[in-house]
């Protein structure tokens, strides 16, 4: 049975974190958040891992990568250009921002070519959601997959972060996302805003994306046309995203997919802001100290790194 690989996006600019948050430590030999995604994903019965990150990363993330994975799973790079865009679309040469999430995603159409699963670079995500991921993929079914989350078990104790709520019908299929912003505890609620900056009350109990997802690689098709249309919209625009919660929802109302809820109990954080990492840290050391993972993920040196451009 052919094992699906992972795709890590990490092309993001991270502007709103003061640092280099891929390569901050947060466990007690050095770990990155992305070493503990690397360790899950593998244990799962992932047997890549593909990075969609920006040119200019590529020697930070060969660093890191040989630094701390060893042989125990093979690696690979794409890049995601703001020029890389469908035959007849331009961009304005003043924009460096990437083009979101879904064009992430298609940057590797021509590097993936069996299922594959999708995670942010800067999130903790759990070891049994790796699982619920594999499992799906490996079902034979035809309906893609999205890991949803308690949305108390995505929160920080204090400050707010943005997510995405999901409306699942009574057959466990996604009916649609919605992105909320300023998302913060309220005691059993959690307080954020709408789309049209309205503040709401949502219960604590309800679903969210974190953008874990399982895939086919028809998925590139699908996601490429609707890249096409938003350009048609947004080409010379500097900052507008495509993101892949838009496009999911565009292809759910066009009743193009099935997308399966796969719900995980799981504690899912991550580093959005400085102050996150304190938090993070201790977040790692607990579940060290629980027995979830050793004190030191990694002891070999990885060398066969490659890239795909």
């Amino acid at each position: 049975m052919t094992k699906p690989t992972l795709l890590v996006l990490a092309a993001g600019m991270g502007s709103r974190y003061s640092g280099i948050k891929i390569s901050d430590p947060v466990g007690p030999d050095g770990e990155t958040l992305l070493d503990y995604s690397v360790y899950d994903a593998r244990l799962a019965g992932f047997g890549k891992v593909v990075f969609v990150i920006r040119p200019e990363l590529q020697s930070l993330f060969k660093e890191l990568v040989d630094a701390r994975f060893g042989r125990q799973v093979p690696v690979g790079f794409v890049f995601q250009r703001p020029t890389d865009l469908p035959s007849g679309f331009g961009w304005p040469r003043e924009r460096t921002k990437p083009w979101g999430t879904t064009h992430a995603i298609l940057a590797a159409m021509n590097a993936i070519h069996e299922p594959f699963g999708v995670i942010n670079v800067d999130d903790f995500y759990g070891a049994d959601s790796y699982r619920a991921v594999v499992s799906h993929l490996q079902s034979g079914s035809p309906d893609y997959a999205l890991v949803g989350y308690i949305l108390r078990n995505t929160l920080p104790e204090e400050g707010s972060v943005a997510r995405a709520l999901c409306e699942v019908d009574e057959n466990g299929h996604l009916n649609r996302i919605t992105e909320m912003q300023s998302v913060e505890r309220a005691g059993r609620f959690a307080k954020c805003l709408d789309s049209n900056g309205r503040e709401i009350l949502v219960e604590a109990s309800k679903i969210v994306s974190m953008n874990m997802w399982g895939f086919t690689p028809s998925v590139f098709e699908l996601l490429a046309d609707q890249f096409e249309q938003f350009l048609e919209l947004h080409e010379n625009e500097l900052w507008s995203e495509c993101p892949i919660s838009e496009s999911i929802n565009q292809l759910l109302v066009g009743a193009k997919v099935k997308i399966r809820v796969l719900h995980s109990a799981d504690t899912c954080f991550g580093l959005t802001y400085q102050d996150d990492h304190a938090r993070v840290v201790a977040n790692v050391r607990h579940l060290i100290e629980c027995g979830r993972y050793p004190r030191m993920l990694w002891r070999e040196t990885m060398r066969d790194v490659h890239f795909v451009s």
